[in-house]
C-alpha cells in the first residue's frame, strides 16, 4: 500500500520540528551540527550506492550540483539570519519560503494556483505571523542584515525545491538527497576541526542520529510528497513543522503555549484541513 503523500509530509515535518530538541540537547556549535546534518546523509548514501552499484554524476547532474551549491549558500545565510536578528524575525521571514515556492512553481512549473489555494496559503502564513506577533520586531542595522540574510535563505530554499522537483523525474529520491547535501557536507567539514572543544562520543552519536533522521528519513518522505503534490499544496503542509516544533518545546523544555500560538496554530491547521478537503473533492469529481 502506498503512503498517502499528505501523511508523508506531516511525518516529515514532525521530524523536522524535532530539530530544536536535538540542537539544544546535543549542545554543539551550529556549524558542527550542520556538518553532521549534511555529511551523514552523504556518507550513508555513498555506502548504499556502492552496494547497489549505482553510478553517480550521470544525466543532468550539473544542475543538481548547482542546486547543491545553492543549498550550501542557503545554510550560510540561515546562520547569518539567526545570528543577527531575533528568532521571531528570523522564523517569520524563513517561513515565507512556501509563498516564494508557490509563486516560482506557477512561473517555472506552470502549475495553476487557484484563488482558493492562494487564500489558504495566505491564511496559513497569517497564522504563522500571529504565532510570533507578540515578539519584539526591531529594524536596527544588525536586524536589517539578519532579515535580509534570512529572506535570501528562504528564497534560495524555494528555488532549490523547484529544481529538485523538476529533476525528480530523472533521479531517485536517494540520489536527490545525496546531491542536496553533497557540497554542503564538503563546505562545513572544516568546522568540525576548527570548533573547540571537540565533540564527545555521546555528542557525535546524537548528532549522527540527528543527521540520519533529518537528512535521510525526513527528506525521503519530503521528496516522496513533493513528487506527487502540486508545489502550492506541498508548501502549505510544511507549516505543520512550526506546530510540531512548538509542541516539542512544550514537552521537552516546558516552553509556554501562548494564546497567539493557539490562534495561529488553529489557522494553520484549518487551512491544511480545508486544502485536504478540496483535494478529496476534486478526486471524487474525477471518479464521477
Amino acid at each position: 500500500m502506498k503512503l498517502n503523500p499528505y501523511l508523508a509530509i506531516i511525518i516529515a515535518a514532525t521530524i523536522g520540528g524535532s530539530s530544536g530538541v536535538f540542537i539544544k540537547m546535543i549542545d554543539l556549535p551550529s556549524t558542527s551540527i550542520t556538518f553532521f546534518r549534511m555529511a551523514i546523509p552523504v556518507l550513508v548514501l555513498l555506502a548504499y550506492f556502492h552496494w547497489k552499484k549505482v553510478k553517480l554524476f550521470q544525466g543532468n547532474y550539473n544542475i543538481m550540483l548547482v542546486a547543491s551549491g545553492l543549498n550550501a549558500t542557503r545554510m550560510f545565510l540561515f546562520f547569518v539570519g539567526y545570528l543577527y536578528t531575533t528568532i521571531g524575525n528570523a522564523v517569520i521571514i524563513l517561513f515565507t519560503w512556501p509563498i516564494w515556492a508557490s509563486l516560482f512553481g506557477a512561473l517555472f512549473l506552470k502549475e495553476k494556483v487557484s484563488r482558493r489555494t492562494a487564500i489558504l496559503i495566505g491564511l496559513a502564513f497569517s497564522g504563522l505571523v500571529i504565532m510570533y506577533m507578540n515578539k519584539e520586531i526591531s529594524f536596527g542595522n544588525q536586524d536589517f542584515i539578519g532579515m535580509i540574510a534570512m529572506l535570501g535563505s528562504a528564497i534560495l530554499f524555494s528555488i532549490t525545491a523547484i529544481i529538485f522537483k523538476k529533476e525528480l523525474v530523472r533521479y531517485s529520491k536517494t540520489e536527490t538527497i545525496f546531491y542536496q547535501n553533497l557540497l554542503g557536507a564538503i563546505v562545513f567539514t572544516p568546522f568540525l576541526f576548527l570548533n573547540t572543544p571537540a565533540p564527545t562520543l555521546p555528542q557525535i552519536g546524537a548528532a549522527s542520529l540527528y543527521g540520519f533522521l533529518i537528512g535521510i528519513a525526513a527528506f525521503v518522505l519530503f521528496f516522496y510528497a513533493l513528487k506527487q503534490l502540486k508545489m502550492s499544496h506541498y508548501s502549505l503542509f510544511t507549516y505543520w513543522e512550526v506546530i510540531a516544533a512548538v509542541m516539542f518545546g512544550a514537552v521537552f523544555f516546558n516552553e509556554s503555549i501562548t494564546p497567539n500560538m493557539i490562534v495561529g496554530g488553529g489557522l494553520i491547521l484549518t487551512a491544511g484541513i480545508l486544502l485536504r478537503k478540496q483535494k478529496a473533492t476534486v478526486s471524487a469529481d474525477k471518479v464521477k
